[in-house]
């Protein structure tokens, strides 16, 4: 298969929102699609409110629910999103069974389990069977593109169905009534401007009894998934995949704290913790809902439960203003109080786990706020904006979800641009990342772009990079260009940590990475606190300073925005997108026509003539307090790799052949 093109093939079905939607209105008219199965593979999309395929499928003879428990897709979890996972699953099963339903639970990977159980309904139905139809919600994310491909060219194999035609149909949970996603504007004001019109979310289906005489199978417990994940005979056994569990917080408060001991001190220390290097905060635990919590614990801020606790915790967070006698709501303020780290940000903290999995669906949350919204106001919507400040934060959060859910389907089913994009989820929000490789060896390089930039900065690196025999990564960071822009507080740690999981996820490997302005700053951070990570760095006019002994990093986990700074913050962004232009071409004194309209309109979006940074300065640093640096000196601005590509593509390739050299020495 061409990881280039598109991961899924012709053959699947994809069921347009106009049908799912007559099928829901109109179901009692229809009669039900003899001797079909459908099979609902459950992904994330745990729940039975608001799910198209459901309601397709319910016009079956049979439905067979089935959630598989593909170590591909749970071992990106942390520990309190799999005890989500497992309570969303317990009150889906729990659903289904009060319909004479039920859940089938199954181990291993999608493209064995699901051609395996087609085989057995085959068997099962030895007679009339018709085909076997396998509904699944259409993806964004590569891998899991790559997944629902994989399982389709699968159910091709006429032997594993025993002659029975079957087939994948992908669904949506359509937000808005679009009907051509070429047609989608690239900045998100001008689709506000076309005033699309809003689905509305569909009620839970009456399903046929299930009558199949298989092993559903059982919900398993956390410790026995755990249990799984650690038997994965595939799992990267080498070291330096176990710093996903360090955080940077530990490593920062242990160096500032270890700055007070003497050398026998650490060394007796650190025997004392030899192949213990996973850090105290991110050991395996297990977390306890308490009785009458809708949160997964109680130190916890993640409302946890199947759809009606998530829907009830919604309802207490709409009403906010109101206050209430309820224990349970009460505890929902509370954590909302806490949470609000800056305006707004309370709704992604409590509620972005559970619709990343699908326990409540985007358009529901937003049809629940809009329904409060005309209740506490007489059934009128002002134009002018919500009246509850909790109303409007529900509101707006979901719909940038799907707007950047739109955006990176568009780019998945819609080729534009020089470089196929692909899409990594991390934390639960989106990431778009380019990569290019000849062939497939060579060591990899991962390419961090600047403050206000984008992948696509680096446009005439990678292919000159990779055609060197290397394999070339870049990334748009969280908060920058088509990457998703959560409502949370943005820190240098965050990138970091980002980083330091696309590496270990995506990549692979140790890479050589490079970064440019605040890219530079992050990469070094990376090193710095990760060094297994990063096989060498190249720093093209970095941000920051270099003093020996100090760290730049606020150790601080939280930090809340005030008002003052929420304003400023405004006012700043009004002030760069009126003059994003000659900021831009200042950046450039060498080569201005770099700084085309192309780049300075997908800037709006989101050497040693450099006009940012003192050059000067910043290499006497870096000659004074780092060993064994290699510095070169470039008549350009602020972005060379842009400005003067050929000169910094022919430095970089040198670069990563030395440093290539010089490990394999070690």
């Amino acid at each position: 298969m061409d990881l280039n093109t598109s991961v899924l093939n012709s053959t699947a079905v994809l069921l347009s929102w106009q049908h799912l939607y007559c099928t829901t209105t109109q179901a009692s008219s229809y009669r039900p699609i003899e001797k079909k199965v459908a099979v609902i593979w459950f992904k994330h999309d745990l729940r039975t409110d608001d799910h198209s395929a459901l309601i397709s499928a319910s016009r079956y003879n049979s439905v067979l629910p089935l959630y598989i428990f593909d170590r591909r897709i749970i071992s990106r979890f942390s520990d309190e999103t799999l005890e989500l996972v497992l309570m969303a699953l317990n009150d889906l099963k729990t659903s289904l069974k009060d319909q004479g339903s039920d859940l089938m639970i199954r181990f291993g990977g999608a493209e064995t389990v699901i051609p395996e159980l087609v085989s057995d309904l085959a068997s099962h139905y030895t007679a009339g069977l018709k085909s076997v139809d396998v509904f699944v919600e259409e993806e964004v994310e590569y891998d899991l593109r790559r997944m629902i491909g994989t399982v389709e060219e699968s159910l091709l194999n006429p032997l594993l169905s025993q002659g029975k035609p079957s087939r994948i149909l992908l669904w949506r949970t359509p937000f808005y009534d679009i009907e051509n996603l070429k047609e989608l504007p690239a900045f998100y004001c001008d689709f506000e401007n076309l005033k699309y019109s809003r689905t509305t979310p569909l009620e839970s289906p009456v399903l046929p009894r299930l009558d199949i005489d298989l092993d559903l199978g059982t919900l398993p417990t956390f410790d026995d998934v755990k249990r799984y994940l650690d038997d994965n005979p595939q799992r990267l056994k080498v070291s330096w995949t176990s710093v996903k569990g360090v955080s940077a917080i530990s490593i920062l408060r242990k160096k500032k704290f270890d700055q007070g001991k003497t050398q026998s001190d650490l060394l007796v220390e650190s025997k004392a913790n030899e192949g213990n290097e996973v850090d105290s905060n991110f050991k395996r635990r297990k977390v306890r809902k308490l009785e009458s919590s809708l949160f997964i614990s109680k130190e916890g801020n993640v409302v946890g439960g199947g759809t009606h606790i998530v829907l009830n915790a919604l309802a207490a967070y709409l009403r906010y203003l109101e206050g209430t006698s309820r224990d349970d709501w009460q505890e929902v303020h509370e954590k909302l109080r806490v949470t609000e780290s800056r305006y707004g940000a309370s709704f992604g903290a409590l509620f972005g786990s559970a619709i990343f999995l699908g326990i409540v669906s985007r358009r529901r949350v937003y049809y629940e706020a809009i329904k409060y919204e005309r209740d506490r106001n007489a059934g009128f919507l002002s134009p002018f904006g919500f009246s509850a400040s909790s109303v409007a934060t529900a509101a707006d959060t979901v719909c940038s979800m799907e707007w950047y859910w739109l955006m990176a389907l568009k780019s998945q089913v819609c080729k534009e641009g020089r470089y196929p994009v692909r899409i990594w989820r991390w934390n639960g929000h989106l990431i778009q990342f380019q990569y290019t490789v000849v062939g497939h060896e060579g060591p990899a390089i991962l390419l961090v772009h600047g403050f206000g930039a984008f992948l696509e900065h680096y446009r005439d690196n990678l292919d000159a990079i990779s055609g060197s025999g290397n394999r070339v990564y870049a990334i748009t960071l969280l908060g920058f260009g088509k990457s998703e822009k959560p409502n949370i507080v943005y820190t240098e740690i965050m990138w970091a940590e980002l980083l330091r999981d696309f590496i270990i996820d995506v990549v692979g490997e140790p890479a050589h990475v490079v970064g440019n302005s605040i890219g530079g700053y992050l990469v070094a951070n990376l090193a710095g606190l990760w060094p297994s990570l990063a096989k060498s760095v190249v720093l093209v006019n970095t941000a920051g300073w270099v003093v020996a002994g100090k760290s730049s990093i606020q150790i601080a986990e939280e930090r809340q925005t005030s008002c003052a700074a929420w304003l400023g913050g405004r006012l700043l962004l009004l002030y760069l997108r009126s003059r994003v232009g000659n900021i831009v071409k200042n950046c450039y004194p060498i080569n201005k026509g770099r700084a085309d309209d192309w780049l300075i309109n997908e800037m709006q979006r989101a050497g040693m003539k450099d006009p940012l940074s003192n050059s000067k300065k910043s290499l006497s640093m870096l000659r004074e307090h780092c060993n064994g640096i290699v510095i070169k000196e470039l008549e350009a601005g602020h972005c060379p790799h842009d400005e003067r590509p050929d000169e910094v593509n022919l430095l970089i390739t040198e670069w990563v052949v030395t440093a290539e050299r010089s490990l394999q020495l070690c």
